[in-house]
């Protein structure tokens, strides 16, 4: 951590360069005496990666940023914000605390919070930006969070731990016990210190995977932001063995859309099946991601059109958590047909269609964009259909 990297003159080189080509400030040369030239691209590149996702750290002064890619794999602020809003108590732990934004969370919902993070530059940089953000709360620890517990007597409320996959397993399926910390195999040293234990994993989880190599599993959450899912948080507490309940939500900008249900009752339900009616409904990304496929026909009271299609219809409009249409008109899958509804340009969905939407595009010439929205898809009789819709959300 190169502290002249905070001073005035530097700061506000790097504020009035976020926008700039780094390449060409790079070619033109940069002349300061105490920093090199790839830290300060290091900086406004890093910098720039947080306005939209960290903005309470982007309009903070003598904030120190780390390398890009440590700000690639941080959580969001939104993302965190959810996560302390699951949990709170007297203490946590972040046994891989990062950049810190998900710890800065819980220190708002716990007493005290305490930040474990084996790269030492990385540490520092985080005990500086916590005390110019204001937040005194934390015990910092420049230790493996693993290695800090098995020395440590301490007893938290939470554990909070976000494993990150190993270099060397990129391309092969994704198992917990395949990332570091590997958490299966450190399982019962975790709830030795704590009832209450969040794992934070990618989307790229299997469900069944990760229950099978966990133990305990409560809950889990699946976070999408904008309809394109970011985490999967796994909720365990020790010695639960209770139906595990699947919470998920879809943050946007002027609301948090949730669908709950639990894995027991999805294996036991079957969906109601009926030809296209008044209405079209797409779940959004959380919910596909969950699986959620006979919980949201019987808990909503709507109808799938096919087995494997995903997409539920309804005589009447109800509140559905993902987008909505009225289907203007149907017809069967066929050059003929397309013809006749005269669509030049619309926006084009496939489910459960042996084509892609570029071969669609191709083959009938509809260019992208305009007001309608064309579903390709399979009935409940295997027809292949068109669905002309408009949208309503």
């Amino acid at each position: 951590m190169n502290t002249s990297i905070l001073n005035t003159e530097m700061q506000e080189f790097i504020n009035s360069h976020l926008n700039s080509d780094v390449m060409a400030l790079l070619l033109k040369g940069m002349s300061f005496p105490s920093v090199e030239a790839k830290e300060v691209i290091e900086q406004i590149e890093a910098k720039k990666r947080c306005e939209k996702k960290l903005p309470t750290w982007f309009s903070c002064k003598k904030i120190y940023y780390p390398s890009k890619l440590n700000i690639e794999q941080t959580s969001s602020e939104v993302t965190a914000k959810y996560k302390a809003s699951l949990i709170s108590g007297v203490s946590i732990i972040d046994l891989t605390g990062g950049f810190g934004v998900d710890c800065s969370y819980f220190s708002k919902v716990f007493k005290t919070a305490t930040h474990c993070e084996i790269n030492e530059n990385l540490s520092k940089i985080v005990t500086h930006n916590y005390k110019q953000l204001g937040i005194d709360n934390i015990d910092f620890q420049n230790i493996d969070g693993i290695d800090y517990l098995k020395a440590s007597e301490k007893q938290f409320n939470w554990i909070y731990i976000d494993p990150s996959r190993r270099h060397d397993s990129k391309g092969k399926v994704f198992f917990l016990k395949d990332c570091l910390p590997n958490v299966p195999e450190h399982i019962d040293l975790l709830f030795a210190h704590s009832k209450n234990i969040m794992i934070k994993t990618s989307p790229l989880l299997d469900l069944s995977v990760g229950i099978n190599e966990l133990k305990h599993v409560k809950t889990i959450h699946i976070v999408a932001v904008n309809n394109e899912v970011k985490e999967l948080l796994w909720v365990l507490e020790n010695n639960f063995k209770g139906d595990i309940s699947i919470e998920t939500v879809n943050i946007k900008k002027e609301a948090k859309v949730s669908f709950s249900f639990s894995i027991a009752n999805e294996k036991k339900s079957e969906s109601k099946y009926h030809t296209p009616l008044t209405y079209l409904y797409e779940p959004n990304s959380a919910i596909l991601k969950a699986g959620a496929f006979h919980s949201i026909s019987n808990q909503l009271n709507v109808y799938k059109l096919h087995k494997h299609s995903h997409l539920y219809t309804s005589h009447s409009l109800i509140d559905f958590p993902g987008r909505s249409f009225k289907i203007e008109s149907m017809a069967l899958y066929n050059k003929k047909e397309l013809k006749k509804l005269g669509i030049s340009k619309a926006n084009i969905t496939v489910r459960n269609f042996p084509e892609t939407v570029q071969q669609i595009r191709k083959k009938f010439n509809v260019r992208d964009g305009g007001e309608l929205y064309l579903f390709f898809t399979t009935d409940m009789d295997d027809n292949k259909i068109i669905l002309v819709t408009s949208k309503l959300d």
